[in-house]
């Protein structure tokens, strides 16, 4: 194959890895990256522990990127959850198995494997340039705002990476959106996903239990009932339970307008035991000490019962062991975008060809966060960043065969 010069446009884990891919088959590899540094939204997501990816069957993994399922099963078997492990570890960072089946470098930083991993892609000739904002096209050029001026580069092939609509400080803040609409790309709205949500909490509510975990408890909603913990957080609800209904109650305020998480606080009992130990309590007793005999609740679940109905005391103990069976904590607006982990939305399904190419402007390619998937935490979005970058360079790379 002969070599060729590719552009590659954001310096994140979807980048990175089509850098690393391409360089390898001989090609002159130039990573174009606006921001001082590049892969600082992997950075940030490493320094509470790098959660690269899943371990859970593969088959089941597969399933969790809901319509984009089918669209990204080949990007994804080109680098399953294994392959990443075995990347890691050439690079020298061994990882392990969590309880929830989360995959993380031993070393739990993001840190060491990125010094590794850049040392590797200078060592294949891939040239880094930082402070390169990309601005749009100039017929077949692209156009970059640097520290030195305005440049013009007409590269043989192209591929974005630029992330989504999440963290904009870091980098994703979604400005090649109009550029590529203006080309005739297809690009689904932005829009907040694994975030957390506004309620209509009381002020009193909020002053005294911002900040305060709700554990052990099970949240159903249209993507099915997960247990765990959420935060109660300033006028609203976040964590990683919430995250994993964020795209069902998303789409319902969409949609209708109104959307509810159903919340069972005592997922150990079931509701008959509940009124029959409910049942048992002094009547003269203060609903708190009530529900703390008969649930062993603390102060934040019966709170919430109080937010969510107000004559939650004055319930019969079979009403009120419904109530904390299914408690409908409505929530009325996810919070804003950039607060989310991730974004939903992007370069849609139709405007790209198998291989991640535009149909618009043959020889320019998508990967990563800017395409229209979203997937819950957990490793799952990281690793089908890795897979649409790798994807998009085979793309390339065939694209290039001489005919």
């Amino acid at each position: 194959m002969s070599r060729r010069q590719i552009a590659i446009v954001g310096g994140g884990p979807a980048g990175l890895i089509a850098a690393e891919t391409l360089s390898r088959k001989g090609h002159a590899v130039t990573v174009y990256d606006a921001m001082p540094t590049v892969a600082r939204k992997f950075l940030l997501a490493g320094k509470s522990g790098l959660n690269i990816t899943h371990a859970e069957d593969y088959a089941r993994f597969v399933t969790r990127f809901g319509k984009a399922n089918d669209w990204l099963r080949n990007a994804l078997d080109l680098m399953t959850p294994d392959d990443i492990r075995a990347w890691a570890a050439a690079l020298g960072t061994e990882t392990f198995v969590g309880t929830s089946g989360r995959v993380f470098p031993k070393a739990m930083k993001a840190s060491p494997l990125l010094r590794a991993w850049l040392k590797r892609l200078e060592a294949q000739g891939v040239r880094i340039l930082t402070r390169h904002r990309w601005t749009g096209f100039a017929g077949k050029a692209l156009t970059f705002e640097t520290p030195d001026g305005p440049v013009h580069i007409e590269p043989d092939a192209t591929l974005f990476a630029l992330g989504g609509a999440s963290w904009p400080k870091l980098g994703s803040d979604a400005a090649w959106v109009a550029p590529l609409r203006a080309e005739g790309v297809a690009i689904r709205d932005l829009l907040p996903a694994n975030c957390g949500f506004d309620c209509d909490f009381s002020a009193m509510f909020n002053s005294r239990f911002s900040g305060v975990p709700v554990k052990s408890v099970k949240a159903t909603s249209a993507a099915g009932t997960t247990q765990g913990e959420f935060v109660i957080s300033r006028g609203g609800i976040e964590g990683s339970l919430i995250y994993a209904h964020a795209a069902a109650l998303r789409d319902a305020l969409i949609d209708t307008g109104q959307a509810a998480l159903s919340l069972d606080l005592a997922p150990g009992r079931d509701q008959a035991r509940l009124a029959r130990d409910l049942a048992r309590q002094d009547a003269k007793a203060s609903f708190a000490t009530r529900l703390k005999k008969a649930t062993g609740f603390d102060g934040v679940k019966v709170a919430l019962l109080r937010e969510v109905e107000p004559d939650a005391n004055r319930l019969p103990p079979e009403a009120l062991a419904s109530l904390i069976k299914a408690l409908p904590l409505r929530v009325t607006r996810p919070r804003p975008i950039g607060e989310a982990i991730s974004s939903a939305g992007g370069v849609a399904f139709e405007a790209v060809d198998p291989h991640f190419m535009l149909k618009t402007r043959p020889g320019t390619f998508v990967a990563g966060e800017m395409l229209d998937w979203e997937a819950p935490t957990g490793g799952y979005l990281l690793t089908a960043c890795f897979a649409t970058g790798k994807a998009a360079a085979e793309g390339i790379a065939t694209w290039l065969e001489p005919n």
